[in-house]
């Protein structure tokens, strides 16, 4: 089973590739729906969190409040690491029963979509990794038109997400999802297609670049 890695920063377009990868077939995990899960009603990791960041814990439903708590960490480095100290590993977890149960079906190619894939050491627990990408200028587009998202917000995430340049530099694959999703699911379409078939791609490419 060939286990790949998707990612990018933020507004890259990285949520529209999976959603292309899941209607083609693909299994996906999301570790962001990991983590809302984990932190949702009787989560598992509502009572870790809630012992660490009190403020934000829900006594009516037993969930973590995930507005309060990003409140709480963001711009605090040490209450961000403390808080990745206890959802890292959860989410790890769930991704290796993912795996488990993918591999028991039968599945020849799954995704495991982590935004933090390359800041987290996270590309050494996948065969290839996926790295979505999109112009600067419509990155910063999307991202503005986000709700609640600021300059300050916009400028905090970039800064804690590895640089664009370099995921892109360090992928095995990259899907350019400025020029439409046509083109993009064309790019994914050649790339599943080509791990199915054991067939490397197009070294000139400019959607498939080998890694250096």
């Amino acid at each position: 089973m060939i286990v790949l890695g998707l990612t990018g920063s933020i507004a890259m377009g990285k949520s529209t590739t999976a959603q292309m990868l899941r209607n083609m077939g693909v299994p996906v995990h999301d570790s962001d729906v990991a983590v809302h899960a984990a932190l949702g009603p009787n989560g598992v990791a509502v009572a870790p969190v809630a012992a660490l960041f009190p403020a934000a814990y829900d006594v009516t439903n037993n969930s973590i409040d995930r507005h309060i708590l990003g409140q709480i960490v963001f711009g605090d480095a040490q209450q961000k690491t403390a808080l990745e100290a206890i959802l890292h590993p959860i989410v790890r977890d769930m991704q290796q029963q993912f795996l488990a149960g993918c591999k028991a079906k039968g599945s020849k190619i799954v995704v495991l979509d982590i935004p933090l894939l390359y800041e987290t050491g996270g590309e050494a627990r996948v065969d290839k990794v996926i790295v979505a990408s999109c112009p600067s200028f419509l990155q910063r587009m999307r991202a503005m038109a986000r709700p609640g998202m600021t300059e300050a917000k916009f400028q905090a995430i970039l800064a804690a997400q590895m640089p664009d340049a370099e995921k892109r530099k360090r992928a095995d694959f990259i899907v350019q999802t400025g020029l439409g999703r046509p083109h993009a699911q064309a790019a994914l379409n050649k790339i599943i297609a080509s791990l199915q078939t054991g067939q490397s791609h197009d070294q000139n490419s400019n959607d498939l670049p080998p890694r250096p």
